[in-house]
């Protein structure tokens, strides 16, 4: 289930999604420096994100999922959006450097479908942000926020997930430690929630953040040999004869097939007395 377009702008209009954008989007630019003759896109709602890099990347592209809606972006230039499926984008192969997923994988019905199309789109190089709501964190509960809609992530479920894939993550980053509330004393104490949050409760964070690199070639496990392990025959197995029992006991069938039952011999005699 996704939420509708205007819902998600509304919500990054309060006080409470400007400090999220705020933490999402230093943590966003802390993983991606430079991006600087580099193709940018954007799958779900990600256009808070991404005003950063519209003068610096090449090309930046937001593609909003179809049950979620579009709009205009950004206000003051030419429009970058476009409604698509998030398992069928409408971009070529190996054609991005860069894809930065919010608000899709955990309201997708095949989130590995995601993934794989994710897979397809960018460059061998290319690298993919991934931000999702965590298990553990008390956002994935909150229910007037976004980050409480749909499936939340535990770090092995996600980073297992993207190594399926073929995406091999290369740094796991948890932020958004500020409680999800709309009080003023709190939202105000911001930057003290997430430097706590970090040094002592980096389980309680809201959100979870996965950084992978593209993979073309991937090793095949092979499987460990038994050493040292000793391998006995069933007890009950049947065991050959020598050759030289065989042989006795053929001679005793062949000397004995001629023999007169001792029946008969007894008949025999009692004949030749009459």
């Amino acid at each position: 289930m996704h939420l509708d377009v205007s819902e998600l702008r509304a919500f990054y209009k309060t006080p409470l999604g400007r400090i999220a954008r705020q933490i999402v989007s230093a943590e966003l630019r802390s993983a991606w420096a430079s991006v600087a003759g580099e193709d940018i896109a954007g799958i779900g709602h990600t256009t808070p994100y991404l005003r950063p890099f519209l003068g610096e990347a090449t090309r930046v592209v937001a593609l909003m999922p179809a049950a979620e809606g579009v709009l205009h972006w950004p206000g003051e230039g030419p429009n970058v959006t476009a409604l698509a499926h998030e398992d069928a984008l409408p971009l070529p192969d190996n054609s991005i450097d860069k894809l930065f997923l919010m608000h899709v994988l955990e309201t997708s019905k095949d989130p590995y479908a995601v993934l794989r199309e994710a897979w397809r789109v960018l460059v061998p190089s290319g690298r993919i942000f991934v931000v999702v709501p965590y298990r553990s964190g008390a956002w994935a509960r909150a229910d007037h926020t976004p980050m409480g809609l749909g499936r939340p992530f535990s770090r092995f479920q996600l980073t297992e997930l993207m190594e399926s894939a073929w995406l091999e993550p290369t740094t796991v980053r948890r932020f958004l430690f500020v409680p999800p509330t709309r009080r003023r004393f709190v939202l105000g104490s911001a930057s003290v929630w997430e430097r706590l949050g970090r040094q002592t409760m980096p389980r309680f964070a809201g959100m979870l953040g996965v950084e992978a690199q593209k993979t073309l070639i991937r090793g095949i496990p092979v499987n460990k040999s038994n050493r040292g392990l000793k391998i006995f025959a069933p007890a009950l197995a049947p065991v050959p004869k020598p050759a030289s029992m065989c042989e006795e006991a053929g001679e005793s069938r062949v000397s004995g097939a001629g023999e007169t039952p001792p029946a008969r011999q007894r008949g025999s005699k009692t004949t030749r007395a009459r």
